[in-house]
């Protein structure tokens, strides 16, 4: 048995690398720059964020001009997404059906950490402070503009114009593919929408359908829906406002409330208690001044919705190392799989008339650049 494991193991890792690059979406498309700095679980990546530099005008003199410095800083990327997908064979069962039942279950182990990998990555979404569309509703039916609207927030927000990509669910697929600037071979140049239902490159964005934000609908906060400012004028800059609610209930991270026409991401929970002024943490530092009794808006109350995705790569970043046996009685074998950017580890053991096979994944992901990611609610 030991010999029949040892020499099946190289296969098994490959399909189990083929798997993965077929069902792992959101891993191809973020930023994988940082997979060398990776280490073990719990090891911390800092991912450097550049600063804006301002241009000014030039005056010729026999002095140099005064030097402008500039602060970058830095996003942290926590390796703690650590999982496996074990499944056991007994001898009777290799003994009958290894050849064949062997390959089909080591890949919806494959299957299972492919859609944790997506779920993991896409739970990030709670940094991003702009959003479109309707909660509760599929975006983009009979019309492009959920996609107009998402491209307007990214510019507004100065994301690059290249590497924009679009992650959403099946039923924003199934609306967007049904647009005539996406079906019809007269109006989109080519026939993959309509033989093949490929979206591709629509309005500047790359797009994809993740079965797996389907699972990731996200609930706002339960009742809060306006307050005002009440601690005087807030300057541009500080990222704590103290609130006054009209209404009680919970404020969540991840919710998203607009103030003078521009949107925030609520960064730490609070319980909203009507007509008492408490803090309001949040992400970006406000844009412009707010003065006494500005009106503040949660965009969509407590409706839930699906978080369809629009972002340039560098919004998100994703690392992943693969492990190394620590010895004993298993089998170990590591690779990483350059399209997925996953690192992937087989394990095969021993145990009492069994053996079990287990494939593990250690990786982790951040929203490290918010202002490069937008929302379409659904």
């Amino acid at each position: 048995m030991a010999n029949t494991v040892t020499n099946v193991l190289p296969k098994l890792l490959a399909q189990g690398l083929m798997a993965l690059r077929q069902n792992a979406v959101m891993s191809r498309l973020v930023n994988r720059s940082y997979d060398t700095l990776a280490a073990g679980k719990g090891a911390v990546i800092n991912v450097p964020i550049p600063s804006a530099i301002p241009a000014r005008n030039v005056t010729a003199g026999v002095t140099y001009a005064t030097n402008i410095d500039f602060s970058p800083t830095v996003a942290l990327v926590t390796l703690d997404f650590w999982q496996e997908a074990p499944f056991q064979f007994s001898d009777k069962d290799a003994a009958e059906c290894m050849d064949g039942t062997l390959p089909m279950q080591a890949s919806e182990a494959i299957k299972s950490l492919a859609n944790a990998v997506d779920q993991y990555i896409i739970s990030k979404h709670t940094g991003i402070f702009s959003q479109s569309g309707t909660a509760g509703t599929a975006p983009f039916n009979a019309s492009l503009t959920a996609a107009a609207s998402a491209r307007v927030l990214l510019n507004k927000q100065l994301a690059p114009m290249t590497d924009r990509r679009g992650v959403i669910d099946p039923d924003a697929e199934g609306n967007l593919l049904l647009n005539t600037q996406v079906l019809q071979t007269d109006q989109r140049g080519d026939q993959e929408g309509i033989i093949n239902g490929v979206i591709g490159n629509k309005l500047g964005v790359d797009w994809y359908m993740n079965q797996n934000i389907t699972g990731q609908s996200y609930t706002p906060g339960t009742a809060w829906i306006t307050g005002w400012v009440a601690d005087g004028s807030a300057a541009i800059g500080v990222s704590t406002l103290a609130v006054t609610f009209t209404s009680s209930g919970t404020v969540k991270i991840g919710d998203i409330f607009s103030i003078a026409g521009q949107q925030y991401a609520v960064t730490a929970n609070t319980t909203s208690v009507t007509g008492v002024t408490m803090n309001l943490a949040f992400y970006p530092p406000l844009k412009s001044a707010v003065a006494t009794a500005a009106s503040l808006t949660i965009g969509a109350g407590a409706t839930a919705y699906v978080p369809n995705l629009v972002f340039h790569r560098d919004a998100f970043a994703w690392a992943s190392r693969p492990l190394v046996g620590m010895g004993g009685s298993g089998d170990f074998m590591t690779a990483t799989d350059p399209v997925s950017g996953i690192a992937l580890r087989l394990e095969v053991s021993r145990q009492y008339k069994q053996t079990t096979f287990s494939y593990d994944i250690l990786g982790g992901a951040g929203l490290v650049r918010p202002e490069l990611a937008t929302k379409i609610r659904g």
